[in-house]
């Protein structure tokens, strides 16, 4: 099997995968909206007002519901992501994703718009992307521009909270993917333009190989990859779902407002927190009823999608843990930003 012929393979299970994952999944969603004017109960406290105190109950209740939520959209991450490291060329990666600086981080960014992957779905992806060849600045842009620049989402959050809310996420998220990634690769990282002016395609890289090898290299990837990742993974969703009455406590802090303790919190529990495509908009519209400010709401906006714990731990055999640090002080920073606006724009 040809590169090329290898490289097209690749891409038509992606694009199979995300129409039927993503992209018609989210023309039934919102004809919902359009009908009922929300995406149901919050994940977060989805069996009544208040998320459970923590149990067994409670952490195999919300990996239930998480699991159900994200199982296809993982399959297809791990699928694309070790066809990504083993079938694609690494000459022909490094060619569109390996710069560094701002430009890495455009050309990640603006790939990650049509995936739409929450933030544990694009992990395995990323892990592709820079074993195939592409800069750190390119593969983190990339896995943050999934959640953050999701062009569905963003028209939901325009739909259910308000244009207001929409737009604030939007500006956020292009300042969090294009220009904190952008800044830290060029100031922080300058190694990877070491490694990619000093890079050598590995021996056989480019090389032929029958389809059934490459088919079976493809799948041996697959499978390690899941190995890897999906144990811990599945792990640290329990643990977060099982402790979200403490990272969410609604009733005690509701009445606090826009306190900068309450603003903070938020931004740090949003910033570990697991969920789904879009599950933040409903979570944020819950604890609008329920009396939170305008700034902790805002906070969640942004860090509930961007990042969470699962999806660093995924990661952090792939990427420096410093580089990692600082994308989450960003986000929380982030969050704490989006608060602030949201307080001073009056949404």
């Amino acid at each position: 099997m040809s590169a090329i012929t290898g490289t097209l393979l690749v891409t038509a299970v992606a694009v199979v995968g995300l129409y039927y994952v993503k992209w018609s999944h989210y023309y039934h969603v919102y004809s919902d909206v359009l009908a009922g004017g929300s995406l149901g109960r919050s994940i977060v406290n989805s069996s009544g007002d208040v998320p459970p105190q923590p149990s067994w109950h409670a952490a195999l209740g919300y990996a239930a519901l998480y699991w159900s939520a994200v199982w296809k959209a993982l399959l297809l991450a791990l699928v694309v992501g070790a066809g990504l490291k083993t079938i694609v060329p690494k000459s022909w990666v490094r060619k569109i994703m390996g710069r560094t600086g701002f430009v890495a981080a455009a050309v990640g960014g603006f790939a990650a718009v049509p995936s739409m992957m929450c933030t544990c779905c694009a992990a395995p992806l990323a892990i592709g992307l820079r074993a195939a060849g592409a800069s750190s600045a390119a593969a983190i842009a990339y896995w943050l521009g999934n959640p953050l620049l999701n062009p569905a989402t963003l028209i939901l959050a325009a739909m259910i909270l308000g244009v207001g809310w929409a737009m604030l996420r939007l500006a956020v998220g292009l300042i969090l993917v294009f220009g904190f990634v952008g800044l830290v690769a060029r100031q922080s990282y300058k190694e990877d333009a070491a490694n990619l002016h000093g890079a050598s395609v590995s021996a056989g890289d480019e090389q032929p190989q029958s389809l059934g090898a490459a088919c079976l290299r493809w799948g041996t990837d697959m499978a390690k990859m899941a190995v890897r990742l999906v144990p811990e993974y599945a792990v640290l969703v329990m643990l977060l779902g099982a402790t979200r009455a403490w990272l969410f406590p609604v009733v005690p802090l509701a009445t606090k407002g826009d306190s900068p303790l309450w603003l903070v919190g938020m931004a740090l529990a949003g910033t570990l927190f697991v969920v789904p495509t879009a599950a933040e908009i409903p979570i944020v519209q819950a604890m609008l009823h329920l009396g939170i400010g305008a700034g902790p709401a805002g906070a969640l906006l942004v860090t509930l999608p961007a990042i969470s714990l699962p999806s660093l731990v995924m990661l952090a055999r792939t990427f420096p843990v410093k580089l990692l640090g600082l994308v989450a002080f960003a986000t929380v920073c982030a969050g704490v930003l989006t608060g602030l606006l949201a307080v001073a724009l009056g949404l």
